[in-house]
């Protein structure tokens, strides 16, 4: 079973030629299970809806409650954003979980359960604010709550904080980090991990803070990057994918 976790940069930059870069990639790593985060919805059209049909997925995905700070970020207040989950078999179940944030941080992070194939799947975006460690560390502490179901579970996202971060301690306590598991002498920093990314915004800040976290029955048996150069000259996002492959 062939996981990926990957943060879309959901409407910023040049995103139609991203979308189709983006697709590119999906296509070209042919996964089982997909979790997406800052995916976009716009006059009738959906990026996930988009890319489970040209990939011949199953979809559902969850809208942020509180757009409106990304909406002012690009001058649209038209465009909605949330996580997304992309399943190779049917979604039977799904949960919405609004992530904890104090008022002044609050731009709608969530997480998300879908029961599909043989697996709990959950994507979940934390803040990113850069000194909100204490609201992550609640966010990852509630997630984990959130995600604690019998058999498989696998719990993808943006976390928005590196392996060794205090604020993921409540992860690691229950989760294990499917790129330790399967790949952990490989270089795995998925944000400002090329200095010729062009989507880059003050001094490098190299970091792994996309995942794939595995609880119960499951094994990751092999991990590596996707999405981390152009295609046909344009970069797919502004994070690197994460793919997993695992085995229940």
């Amino acid at each position: 079973m062939r996981v990926v976790s990957w943060n879309l940069w959901w409407r910023f930059g040049p995103w139609r030629e991203r979308q189709k870069a983006i697709l590119e990639v999906l296509r070209e790593q042919r996964p089982d299970l997909v979790g997406l985060q800052e995916v976009w919805a716009a006059d009738g059209e959906n990026l996930a809806e988009w890319l489970a049909a040209e990939l011949g997925l199953h979809w559902t995905w969850a809208p942020s409650p509180a757009p409106e700070r990304w909406r002012r970020r690009i001058a649209d207040p038209s465009v909605d954003i949330g996580n997304a989950v992309l399943s190779r078999w049917p979604i039977e179940e799904t949960e919405i979980l609004r992530l904890p944030v104090p008022p002044d941080l609050d731009d709608g992070r969530l997480g998300l359960y879908a029961r599909t194939g043989p697996v709990s799947f959950f994507t979940a975006h934390l803040t990113s604010a850069p000194n909100a460690c204490d609201v992550r560390r609640q966010q990852a502490a509630t997630l984990a709550e959130f995600a604690d179901r019998e058999g498989p579970v696998v719990l993808t996202g943006d976390f928005n904080a590196g392996p060794g971060f205090p604020e993921l301690l409540e992860l690691r306590r229950c989760f294990r980090d499917a790129w330790e598991e399967a790949a952990p002498s490989t270089p795995g920093e998925t944000w400002d991990w090329d200095p010729r990314l062009p989507y880059r915004q003050g001094p490098r800040q190299t970091e792994r803070i996309d995942f794939v976290h595995l609880a119960g029955p499951v094994t990751a048996r092999h991990a590596h990057r996707a999405g981390d150069r152009p295609v046909e000259g344009v970069w797919p996002s502004d994070h690197a994918a994460v793919v997993a492959d695992l085995v229940c």
